[in-house]
């Protein structure tokens, strides 16, 4: 803590008096808008949120009386936000355990999902995007139990079309129904809607493009009646044709979308579609079993996602940082320091990588009220980091705090509980 009094004059005269306010300094602060990183920042904080971001000399502040935290050494950052994970799922890769949790019942399932969100706010994560389960598990526990620390989208349950992938993630449309029509009678609680329109990626053919599990029409119809109830969209496809045909009809995000081409991504930045490219669980898949043709496929199908980020970076499509949490060897929390590390090997520099999981999440999320930013007027959720940016993002995995609304959250199970493995 440095003490000392801080009404000292600033330019032009003007006294600016901290009293009955938190300070923090640090040597660096990235903000999320994308922007370089400012360096040696004093930020107060009054009444959970930010009143003022002023450069300061740390020589100064030693020698005033007023009480800083002070991380001189460290980066100020904020609170981060995951776009695609699945809480009902933990990350496993032994395939028996991994079919064994899909048939958890609620009372299992929430006390994993709360351990899950825990894990994930200790790497500093506020806000999550969950794409649905079969039961319908993690809107269940979020309408009984909430989490005051963790804002939280549900999509309940996704949308498939009959005898197409996706039976662990959701249903298909009600018997005698349009896709549009089964929307309308099932979004009660529910933050998004979350859609299937292709299948999975195989690991067996490289590039191999599954057909689209709705028309361009049912999608068309489907997206006006979300929007009309107040819904975005969100669509797994992967593939040009789904892609293709999910833009077209007003999606409001692409999910995965390996292999979509170029021409999907002019589409999405002339429409303001959101790219969420999970490629982290491609290295999640060939890291997790090196050597085999499966590795070497997952491999591959990584570098052409590196490829599109790339280019996606270049047309200026809206990338939002997302991890298919739960997936094969794609873990809670941690996994999104992968994500951000993979947008940087794409060509992201650090503040724009923080800037897809913070702003960019945020607009997403329709949370840009909430999180973030870190800019006077917004609630004071940030991390404290050591380390200047370029540590980042490894230097989130020991985060020296947390502070959710300008309350700070001094301890976080950070040993994983046994299941989660």
């Amino acid at each position: 803590m440095y003490k000392g009094d801080l009404t000292a004059p600033r330019a032009g005269g003007e006294r600016k008096d901290f009293r009955l306010k938190s300070l923090y300094f640090a040597g660096w602060l990235v903000d999320g808008t994308g922007s370089p990183a400012k360096h040696d920042v004093l930020m107060c904080v009054e009444n959970g949120s930010i009143s003022s971001l002023d450069s300061a000399n740390p020589a100064e502040l030693k020698a005033s009386g007023h009480s800083v935290e002070a991380y001189p050494a460290g980066t100020i950052l904020p609170g981060l936000i995951d776009c695609h994970v699945h809480l009902t799922m933990s990350g496993k890769i032994n395939e028996f355990l991994r079919f064994r949790q899909l048939r958890n019942g609620f009372a299992q399932n929430s006390t994993l999902i709360g351990e899950r969100i825990e894990r994930s706010l200790s790497f500093g994560i506020m806000a999550l995007r969950d794409g649905g389960d079969v039961g319908g598990h993690t809107l269940r526990y979020v309408r009984q139990n909430g989490s005051p620390l963790v804002r939280i989208k549900c999509a309940g349950k996704a949308w498939r079309a009959s005898g197409r992938y996706g039976k662990i993630l959701g249903r298909v449309p009600d018997r005698g129904s349009t896709l549009a029509e089964s929307i309308r009678a099932n979004c009660d609680g529910i933050d998004h809607i979350k859609l299937l329109n292709s299948g999975v990626n195989s690991l067996r053919e490289f590039g191999r493009q599954t057909p689209p599990q709705f028309s361009r029409d049912e999608l068309a119809a489907a997206f006006q009646v979300a929007h009309a109830l107040g819904r975005k969209t969100m669509v797994h496809a992967n593939g040009r044709l789904p892609v293709q045909f999910a833009v077209e009809a007003g999606a409001d995000s692409i999910e995965h979308g390996f292999f979509m081409g170029e021409d999907n991504m002019k589409r999405m930045a002339e429409r303001g579609v959101f790219w969420v490219p999970t490629a982290f669980t491609m290295k999640a898949l060939y890291t997790r079993n090196p050597g085999s043709a499966q590795s070497h496929t997952a491999h591959s199908m990584l570098e052409t996602q590196l490829e599109q980020i790339r280019r996606a970076r270049e047309l200026g499509v809206s990338v939002a940082a997302g991890t298919d949490a739960g997936g094969f060897g794609v873990r809670h929390g941690i996994s999104l320091l992968g994500e951000l590390k993979l947008l940087m090997e794409a060509g992201y520099s650090v503040e724009e990588a923080i800037f897809c999981a913070t702003a960019q999440g945020a607009r997403l999320l329709g949370l840009e009220h909430e999180l973030g930013r870190l800019v006077p007027g917004m609630p004071a959720s940030f991390i404290v980091v050591d380390g200047p940016p370029s540590a980042l993002p490894d230097s989130l995995r020991e985060a020296k705090m947390v502070c959710v609304k300008g309350k700070k959250l001094s301890e976080y199970p950070r040993r994983m509980p046994f299941d989660f493995f």
